[in-house]
């Protein structure tokens, strides 16, 4: 495990983003574990977490030109990662949607820099994978390409059929998914952590009822 998948998830449980004990899914199911990321809500938080986005794009080598973040969460995921990337030194625009077209100043639905070139597309996770969908018929539209997307946490779970959310998403439009951590990287810090061992087989038996390989 690389030191910023651990260390993310160390701040994760620190800032009670992830916790662990009995959650309901969207899909149903009981999971040992629960990740929010709508609970990184103040500077601090935003400003740690938009540095991990920085160093995940960095290492995962995905070439691109700009930043897209889907409304609403993406908004702010894709103007704060920007700035950790102008950080360490890399100066790329960003842009967003809005949920309803304005019908008054600029109009429309994008708002930043016009989308072109290749767009990475920033979100916190991918669920359905509904605002992945959207944001690349909008970046097609606009005559741009997509050219992959950056998330929080991969749980690696099976969707409706036997791949997961990230791996449809990667399969059906072709683009490499990367994420800060997954549930390999949870699992090993847990394995690492004496305080959390506890928790380590509820989620190994969670992970071999519903996961994939990745």
């Amino acid at each position: 495990m690389s030191d910023f998948r651990q260390d993310f998830i160390r701040f994760a449980l620190d800032k009670q983003v992830l916790r662990f004990g009995e959650f309901v899914t969207k899909a149903g199911r009981t999971s040992p574990y629960f990740f929010n990321a709508g609970l990184f809500y103040d500077g601090d938080s935003v400003l740690q977490l938009s540095r991990f986005y920085a160093q995940s794009i960095s290492a995962s080598g995905i070439g691109f030109d700009m930043i897209f973040g889907p409304a609403y969460k993406g908004i702010i995921l894709a103007a704060a990662a920007s700035m950790a990337l102008a950080e360490q030194g890399r100066n790329v625009p960003f842009a967003y949607n809005r949920k309803e077209a304005k019908d008054h100043g600029e109009g429309g639905t994008l708002v930043g820099a016009p989308l072109k070139g290749k767009v990475l597309i920033i979100d916190d996770v991918i669920s359905a994978g509904t605002s992945v969908r959207e944001s690349v018929q909008l970046i097609r539209a606009a005559g741009a390409e997509p050219a992959g997307v950056a998330i929080a946490l991969d749980r690696m779970e099976r969707g409706s059929g036997e791949l997961s959310a990230v791996q449809e998403v990667a399969r059906d439009y072709n683009l490499p998914v990367v994420a800060i951590a997954n549930l390999n990287d949870l699992l090993g810090f847990l394995a690492g952590s004496p305080e959390l061992a506890a928790n380590l087989e509820a989620v190994s038996a969670y992970r071999a009822k519903y996961g994939v390989q990745g």
